[in-house]
C-alpha cells in the first residue's frame, strides 16, 4: 500500500457532522407518528388493564370503572402512582411486570426522542454549525459533488489540503455522505440561492469550485457566487464549447471543459505513446513530479527562470496577467509580483522533469 492510498484511508476514517442536515419527513409528520405510537400503546395498556380489571383494587370507592382504569393507565404509564388503585392479585402484578412496564419505557422513549429531535438535538446542531460557520474562512467550497467534484476533493486531499477546509454542497444525500466519509464538511442545499451560499460564508474562501453536472446550472451557480463574492477565485465544469465563453462572462477565472481536455490526451497520445500519461502525472499528485502554481519567492528574484529556489522547473510566469514562456529568455528573470508555474518532483530524489 503506497502512502497516498494510506493517507485515503486515514481520511475516510474521520468523520465530522454535517453544517446543515435535512429532515427525513416533514416536521408535522415526524410529530404526527410519534403522538399516534404513543397513543397506540396507551390504547393497549388500557384495554389490558380494563381486561384485568378484577385484579385491581379502588382504595377510594373500592369499584373499578372504565374511567378508572383510563386514569390508572395514565398515573401507571407516567410512573406518578398515587396508590389509590393498585394491582392487588398475583397475575395483575405479573402483567404490569410483564406487559405494562415494557409499553411504559416505550411511551416514555418516544416522548424523550421527540423532546431530543425537536428541542436539543436541533438546538445543539444550529450551535454546531453557527460554530463551524465562525470558523469557515479561506477554505475550499466545491458546488456539486458528482464525478468531477469528488475527484477534485479527493485530489485537493491528496495534495495535504484539511478536508476540514473543504465544504461541499450538493442536494445528492448519498453524494453528501460519500464528502462527509472523506472529512469534508456538508451542506445539503441548493447552490443557486444566495442564502445557502451565504451560509458557507462564500465571501471568505479561497477558491470555489463549481461542477453542477449541467452547463446551464453550472453558469447560474457562478453568476450567484460572482454576486456574493466578487474576489473569490472561481472555477467551473463546462463541457459544450460554446459555453466556455458564457461561463467566462459570467464571472469564473476559471473554466474547464472535460471534453477537449480529453480529446488533448487522446491527440497527443496519437502523436507519441508516453504524452498523455505524462500530461496525467503533471496533472496529479499522485505521479512522480506535479504542476505547482505559486508566488515568486524574494530570493528567486532577479534570477533566472532555470534557478528557482526549491529545485523545480519553471515551465511559465505570470506577470500582470501576462504569460512568459521559459524560452522567452529577454523577459525571463524574475520579478517581485511574478507567479511561476513550475514543474515539481514528487519524489526528492527523482531527475524525471
Amino acid at each position: 500500500m503506497d502512502k497516498r492510498d494510506s493517507h485515503a484511508q486515514r481520511i475516510r476514517a474521520r468523520r465530522f457532522t454535517p453544517l446543515k442536515r435535512a429532515l427525513q419527513v416533514p416536521v408535522w409528520a415526524d410529530v404526527g407518528l410519534r403522538l399516534g405510537g404513543a397513543l397506540f400503546l396507551v390504547f393497549v395498556v388500557v384495554l389490558i388493564h380494563w381486561l384485568d380489571r378484577d385484579g385491581l383494587v379502588d382504595n377510594y370507592d373500592g369499584h373499578i370503572s372504565f374511567l378508572d382504569v383510563v386514569y390508572f393507565t395514565m398515573i401507571s404509564i407516567t410512573t406518578t402512582g398515587f396508590g389509590d388503585i393498585a394491582p392487588v392479585s398475583t397475575q395483575s402484578r405479573l402483567v404490569e411486570a410483564v406487559l405494562v412496564t415494557p409499553i411504559r419505557f416505550a411511551v416514555i422513549f418516544i416522548f424523550v426522542g421527540a423532546a431530543y429531535n425537536f428541542v436539543i438535538k436541533r438546538s445543539w446542531e444550529k450551535f454546531r454549525m453557527d460554530r463551524i460557520q465562525d470558523q469557515l474562512t479561506n477554505h475550499y467550497v466545491v458546488l456539486g459533488f458528482g464525478v468531477s467534484g469528488a475527484e477534485s476533493v479527493a485530489e485537493l486531499v491528496a495534495r495535504g489540503t484539511d478536508p476540514r477546509c473543504i465544504v461541499v454542497m450538493d442536494m445528492n444525500r448519498d453524494r453528501l455522505a460519500q464528502a462527509e466519509e472523506m472529512g469534508c464538511n456538508v451542506i445539503e442545499a441548493d447552490a443557486t440561492r444566495d442564502e445557502h451560499l451565504m451560509a458557507v460564508r462564500i465571501a471568505q474562501a479561497q477558491t470555489v469550485l463549481v461542477s453542477a453536472g449541467r452547463d446551464d446550472s453550472s453558469i447560474l451557480i457562478v453568476l450567484t457566487v460572482r454576486h456574493l463574492a466578487p474576489d473569490v477565485p472561481i472555477s467551473v465544469v463546462v463541457r459544450a464549447e460554446d459555453n466556455e465563453l458564457l461561463a467566462r462572462q459570467a464571472g469564473a477565472n476559471n473554466v474547464i471543459n472535460p471534453v477537449r481536455f480529453t480529446g488533448l490526451l487522446l491527440a497527443g497520445s496519437a502523436q507519441g505513446a508516453h504524452i498523455a500519461d505524462y500530461l496525467m502525472d503533471l496533472a496529479s499528485v499522485g505521479g512522480r513530479v506535479q504542476l505547482v502554481e505559486r508566488p515568486v519567492m524574494a530570493e528567486e528574484v532577479g534570477k533566472p527562470m532555470n534557478q528557482l529556489a526549491n529545485g523545480g522547473y519553471a515551465v511559465r510566469i505570470y506577470r500582470n496577467e501576462q504569460a512568459i514562456g521559459f524560452w522567452e529568455c529577454a523577459n525571463g528573470v524574475f520579478e517581485l509580483g511574478d507567479v511561476v508555474v513550475e514543474i515539481r518532483p514528487n519524489d526528492p530524489t527523482s531527475t524525471d522533469q
